[in-house]
């Protein structure tokens, strides 16, 4: 296409002026046209718009006939362009909500390509889970096979399954599937502990605590000292179940039954322990302040001993009766068995029993004194004891040397003799546990009870003074002169018998003769406790020194079995060395004493002062 030069350019504004539209200049049958009509000469240009007049005429009739002949041809492509053009609206709205959707759709492509590619990777798991089922499933059933093991008791196999799950988890410990099994595994891990420690607390034998204490040591949850004192608790609760189980209402039965309880099974653990733990080191390392393993073993002992020593203090101070010797015995084989084992406590058991004995004497002495009040308080001073003392038989003295015959003047005056009777009974309690330390405490209870007797005579005598006939103060003086040199002298005789003068002095370290100057030991202040009777007592000649029958008792043999019943060898050695109740002992030197006429006064519990051998109680009554 031509374009328009300059020249033609102000032609045609000259020509058309403003009327020229701007959209022809780019039209090349505009341009064409007006460079043919540039070309024609001035009487071309004249007819040109005749001609262009007669053309547009003939286009116009042209185009009546064509539309005239074809109007159902254009009507059709009306119709046509109408359809298309609603077609074209409706393609550009389904188009605009097409674009709307596109971006959701992209998403949700994106979308359903990502879960595609995860139900892929899943798919490809499952196959290597199938591949793998057998494998995964031993994994899997871990803890429940752990927990039957368990429960069923087979522990080795649980320690096996326990070691593999920590190798488990040393490689896999961020899974948690794994984590899970770990867990499962540590509770049926406790259960088994439990398990293990409730056996130690049952009665077990020597082979199942190694067996324990071996699968203790191969879980690994104690350290050595934990472990022992885990043994030692668990062992310790056992005993104390069994301990507890025991009745108590009868003080001496609980106390036999504790100690046999304490001396087989306690001793059993002792043997367990020393079986599975070693302490062959010192309680103590040379030159340091820690404690080894060994003194926790040492430390439970001495518990365990102290806790029986506490329970046997609590019973001996309810009661056990006159089973005092029997119960002595049986502790003090209790503490040999546990001097094998380098627990000897038999040391410590002489306090308890010297102070229970001396107790039991005490309270037995003062119940003698309170009888004799009692006695004093409705005694009347008749001449009814002459006639009574008329009737019994003389007693020929004994023509055996060193022989203690109840004095027989005792049964005209029935409050001393109930009092001797009183006194010789808590005599011969005594001598079932009668250790030679209670020598100076028997002496001053019984030199108090004498001064009590002696102040119980002195108000019956401010009583009754002002009233005494001739006749009752001749009795009184006989009633104080029986009190005076028959029943006090006999007491003390009774007592050197019973703490002989030879093995205090060899206690002591002293002669014989010696012991006297030591005070209320083994022997009663004759002269204080007469004292306060001097005004009535006749007057002597000369006051005759404490007698010293040490070589007279000396003399004594042991022959006679019933005394070494009675008795005994009544040494310290009782509550310190053998624990065994003492048979009849033989003969020995400055050890052992025998008084057949004290023999007969003390072989029965029961026994009272008799006449000859044997005088009934009854026999001292004045009715």
């Amino acid at each position: 296409m031509a374009a328009v030069d300059v020249e033609d350019e102000s032609i045609l504004a000259s020509i058309f002026k403003d009327s020229f539209p701007d959209n022809w200049r780019d039209n090349p049958d505009f341009a064409a046209y007006l460079s043919e009509l540039s070309s024609y000469g001035v009487e071309k240009l004249t007819r040109e718009p005749e001609r262009l007049a007669e053309e547009r005429a003939q286009i116009l009739q042209q185009t009546r006939e064509l539309a005239f002949s074809n109007y159902k041809t254009f009507i059709r492509t009306a119709d046509c362009t109408e359809e298309i053009y609603r077609d074209f609206g409706r393609i550009e709205s389904s188009v605009s909500k097409l674009l709307d959707k596109l971006p959701s759709f992209g998403e949700k492509c994106r979308g359903f390509m990502k879960e595609a590619e995860e139900i892929g990777a899943s798919r490809r798991m499952n196959s290597l889970t199938l591949n793998r089922h057998t494998e995964i499933l031993e994994i899997l059933e871990i803890p429940q096979l752990m927990d039957t093991c368990v429960r069923n008791g087979y522990y080795e196999e649980a320690l096996e399954l326990a070691a593999y799950v920590k190798r488990l988890e040393k490689k896999h410990s961020s899974l948690p599937v794994i984590q899970g099994i770990v867990h499962e595994v540590r509770q049926s891990t406790q259960l088994m502990l439990n398990q293990l420690l409730q056996q130690l607390r049952s009665n077990s034998q020597l082979p199942v605590c190694l067996r324990v204490i071996g699968y203790l040591r191969r879980m690994d949850v104690f350290t050595e000292a934990e472990l022992r004192v885990k043994f030692l608790q668990a062992r310790g609760t056992w005993l104390h179940s069994i301990l507890t189980a025991i009745p108590d209402e009868d003080p001496y039965f609980h106390i036999t039954k504790t100690i046999e309880a304490c001396r087989v099974h306690l001793f059993d653990i002792i043997t367990q322990y020393r079986a599975i733990f070693s302490d062959e080191d010192p309680l103590l390392p040379p030159g340091g302040t820690a404690i080894n393993e060994g003194a926790i073993f040492h430390g439970w002992v001495v518990q365990k001993v102290a806790e029986f020593l506490e329970t046997l203090d609590r019973d001996l101070e309810r009661g056990v009766g006159g089973r005092l010797d029997s119960l002595l015995g049986q502790c003090m084989y209790f503490g040999l068995s546990f001097s094998r084992v380098g627990a000897d406590f038999r040391g410590q058991l002489a306090p308890m029993f010297q102070r229970v004995a001396a107790d039991t004497f005490h309270k037995a002495v003062q119940e003698a004194v309170d009888k004799f009040q009692e006695d004093m308080n409705l005694y009347t001073l008749i001449s009814l004891p002459s006639m009574l003392g008329g009737t019994i038989p003389p007693v020929a003295p004994s023509t055996q040397p060193g022989t203690l015959q109840p004095p027989m003047s005792l049964l005209d005056f029935q409050p001393l003799a109930c009092f001797l009777n009183n006194i010789l009974t808590a005599f011969n309690d005594l001598r079932l546990c009668c250790p030679i330390g209670l020598a100076q405490e028997v002496t001053k209870y019984l030199e108090d009870a004498l001064m009590m007797v002696t102040k119980l005579i002195l108000v019956f005598h401010r009583a009754e003074e002002s009233a005494f006939s001739s006749r009752e103060k001749e009795l009184f003086v006989q009633f104080c002169c029986a009190f005076a040199e028959d029943l006090v002298p006999f007491l003390n005789r009774c007592l050197q018998v019973l703490f002989p003068p030879a093995q205090l002095a060899l206690i002591l370290g002293v002669p014989p003769t010696q012991v006297h100057k030591y005070g209320s030991l083994g022997c009663i202040d004759v002269n204080t406790v007469l004292e306060p009777l001097e005004f009535v007592l006749p007057k002597r000649e000369t006051v005759a020194p404490v007698v010293d029958i040490s070589a007279e008792l000396s003399s004594l043999t042991t022959s006679d079995p019933v005394l070494s019943d009675i008795l005994g060898p009544v040494t310290d050695t009782i509550l310190t060395e053998s624990p065994k109740i003492p048979d009849p002992p033989s003969t020995q030197s400055g050890q052992s004493f025998s008084d057949p006429e004290l023999d007969a006064i003390l072989n029965d519990p029961g026994s009272r002062v008799q006449h000859q051998e044997t005088i009934p109680n009854d026999d001292f009554s004045l009715e």
